[in-house]
């Protein structure tokens, strides 16, 4: 993936439709993914037998096939047509996915949910209110929003570092050229720190109940054996790990 300065000329739903076989390919063997974010999600939504789930902004549904070994009943819902139709496939037709956007009202019942888990979707808006309003309507009262962003200070850090003064404070556009496995995309995500994300959910009526920056996986630490070689420490920055209490 390289970062690009160009405006993207594509909504994130296009943007993703023209790379979506790519990047679920990518996803199914990347570490960021399948041995950091996937793994570190399913341990802070624990046992989720019995449950009802929501997987907001799915894509092509590995949460969701997670999900389901353990127990829940789910629904699903992504802007990209493309994301949804591999999700499908993976899935079946008895699973409820649906076209929604983040960005919109939702076409769920109000208190429908015991939790929602959100990957990597957030930082595609510019407004967080309404998105995090929606999704605590969503869920039953006490219920959790299980989320992952990108961490505040690994974005900032990484434009520092290739010489891209911004404004840490701000919250501010950033553009993406993806290419995975011959597909290409520009997408657009909108950085912002973190007092601002702890706003936001403060501000939508959450309480904050856990904050992490966890270690990868086992897994991870098995694959990639020398990327974590002679570390003390295996955490790095990427993402940032939430659970919200409606």
């Amino acid at each position: 993936m390289n970062q690009s300065s160009a405006v993207p000329q594509q909504s994130t739903a296009e943007a993703y439709d023209s790379i979506a076989e790519g990047y679920a390919a990518e996803n199914a063997a990347s570490l960021l993914n399948e041995y950091y974010n996937r793994p570190a999600l399913m341990d802070l939504l624990g046992d989720v037998s019995g449950r009802h789930v929501l997987d907001a902004g799915c894509g092509s549904g590995p949460i969701l096939t997670d999900l389901l070994s353990r127990g829940a009943t789910v629904a699903g819902f992504d802007s990209s047509r493309g994301m949804l139709k591999i999700a499908r496939e993976r899935l079946g037709a008895e699973v409820d996915l649906r076209v929604a956007n983040l960005a919109q009202p939702l076409p769920f019942a109000t208190g429908e949910f015991d939790d929602v888990v959100c990957s990597l979707a957030l930082h595609y808006l510019k407004d967080w209110s309404g998105p995090l309003a929606e999704l605590k309507r969503v869920l039953k009262p006490s219920g959790r929003l299980v989320l992952s962003v990108e961490h505040p200070f690994a974005t900032w850090l990484g434009q520092r570092e290739q010489g891209v003064k911004t404004n840490y404070f701000a919250t501010r556009p950033r553009a993406e050229h993806w290419s995975m496995n011959g597909q290409q995309a520009t997408l657009e995500f909108w950085d912002r720190s973190l007092s601002s994300m702890v706003e936001s959910f403060v501000s939508a009526g959450f309480r904050i109940t856990h904050l992490g920056e966890p270690a990868p996986s086992d897994r991870a630490r098995e694959k990639y054996p020398e990327l974590f070689e002679g570390r003390e420490d295996p955490r790095f920055l990427a993402f940032l790990f939430v659970v919200l209490e409606a």
